[in-house]
Parts: structure tokens; sequence; C-alpha cells
């Protein structure tokens, strides 16, 4: 019988404070799959320059610099983030999630609604997401990757971008994909767990059942050019987060933050509790 994931095997999340703790609830960003903190580094500055009050970025699991574990469930992941919060004495936050981390946040939510005052789902519903294949097709194309040691940092990035080119058409996802190259002592290899990660892909496409409905206001935010919110998603959303609000950034795809970065800060902002 599996071991049920005790709190002990809460993993200690990589993180970055921002701002000064400001009369609001901390803000908690958590990014999506194999992205980092560092997606959000940029958003984090810009929310504290306008007010925003402290902001937090957080390396989920298996990503970024946090540690490895070969469990990847939303149950774990929102695990982890709770004893984050526990660490820094935060007894109440704001949480944004994007992809992978909307749906962490919104399990957290789920769970422990004493724990976010508000929450903003950035471009996924709780609900099956993206077919398992496109995601598994990366993997496989990841795992293959061969790259001599000794190579400049540059070199290897090239290499790995050729080998990647005939599974990955889109630059723009080979680019965020080599965002997870790292070199320690002259070899490279991925710094994202990715037996971890294809071992649960169907968990991280999939989004838990939970029949408590979260009471706090929840934002919905999407990318009209993104098919991840829609419309056939809307009763689920509705059931589980009944004060939602769903909106859309026009023009943008599934990464809205990079794609319409104003238009997000601006609607983030205006979703915060008045101070």
């Amino acid at each position: 019988r599996p071991r049920r994931p005790s709190p002990r095997s809460a993993v200690p999340l990589a993180h970055t404070e921002l701002g000064d703790r400001g009369d609001r609830p901390p803000l908690v960003l958590l990014h999506g799959l194999f992205g980092s903190q560092n997606n959000f580094q940029t958003v984090a500055k810009a929310l504290v320059r306008r007010g925003s009050g402290k902001v937090l970025t957080v390396d989920a699991r298996n990503h970024g610099s946090s540690p490895h574990s070969p469990l990847m469930t939303y149950e774990a992941m929102s695990l982890d983030v709770q004893h984050l919060l526990t660490r820094l004495g935060i007894t109440k936050c704001i949480l944004l999630g994007h992809s992978m981390g909307g749906k962490t946040a919104m399990t957290l939510a789920l769970q422990r609604p004493d724990l976010v005052e508000r929450l903003i789902s950035v471009d996924i519903s709780p609900v099956s997401s993206a077919p398992v294949s496109e995601f598994s097709t990366y993997i496989s194309a990841m795992k293959s990757v061969k790259i001599p040691d000794g190579l400049s940092r540059s070199a290897a990035r090239q290499l790995a971008d050729d080998q990647l080119r005939p599974v990955v058409q889109l630059p723009q996802l080979r680019q965020f994909l080599l965002t997870n190259l790292t070199e320690v002592e002259g070899r490279y290899g991925w710094r994202v767990n990715l037996e971890a990660i294809s071992h649960h892909m169907a968990d991280i496409m999939n989004f838990p059942i939970f029949h408590k409905p979260y009471p706090g206001p929840a934002l919905f935010l999407g990318g009209s050019k993104s098919p991840y919110i829609s419309s056939k998603d809307y009763p689920e959303i509705q059931r589980l987060f009944p004060r939602a609000d769903v909106q859309y950034i026009e023009g943008a795809g599934h990464i809205v933050h990079q794609d319409k970065f104003e238009e997000f800060l601006t609607a983030v902002l205006n979703f915060l509790p008045p101070l």
C-alpha cells in the first residue's frame, strides 16, 4: 500500500522575499511546470514598486533551487507552501499561481481557506488540463539531450537547443525549457526532476477532488488566445469558487504575465484587497 505523504515529507522550498510588510497579507507567486521563481522576478519587482506590499516568489519542489522529491502531487505541493508559510510566520496570504502553480494555489485554498485571504489563478481551471502526451514528448526529448562535459555555457545551450528542435518546434518553448539547463563542475544536466515529473504527469494534468468550496474572493485570469480557461469550466469554477470572477486579457496566450505584462499587473493590483 503506498504510504500517505506525511507532513514530514514536505520539502523546504527555495524562495525570495521582496518589499516590506505593508498592510496587506503577503502576495505569494507560484510558477508553472518547468518554470522557476525567476519567471516571476520582474512581475514581483513591479508589483512591489506599485504598492502591492510584500511579495514572495517560490520554487516548487523538483523545480528551480528547491529540493527534489519523488512525489509530485498537488496535495504534496500545497503542503510544501503551507510549511513555508509556517516557517515565515505568515498566517494569511494572497496566493497567485500560474498553470501548475495555479492548481497548487487552488488546492491550498480549498484545503486551508484560513490561510488564503484571496486567490488568483492565472490561465488554469480546477479541471483536467492539456493532453498529457504533449508534455511527455517534451520530457523524453529533454531526457535524450546529450551534452559532452567541458563545453562553454553558450555552446552547451546551443547543442541542447539543436537536440530539442525536432520535437519542440516553438522557439519560445525551447527557450523556456532551456532555462532548466544547469552546469555543475563542467557537466550539464537539467535542474528539474524529470523522473518525478514524468511519473506524476497524470496528477499534474488533473486536479484533486474537493467537495467543500473556498469562500474567499477568487480571480481566474486567462489569456484570450489560450484554451486553458474555457466556458465549459465555468460550472466547476463556480462550484468550488462561488466568489470567482473570470477575466481574460486580450491578446495574451498561456504565459499571460509575459505576453501582456502591463495589463497583467493592472488586473492583479486591481484585485488586491483595498488598504
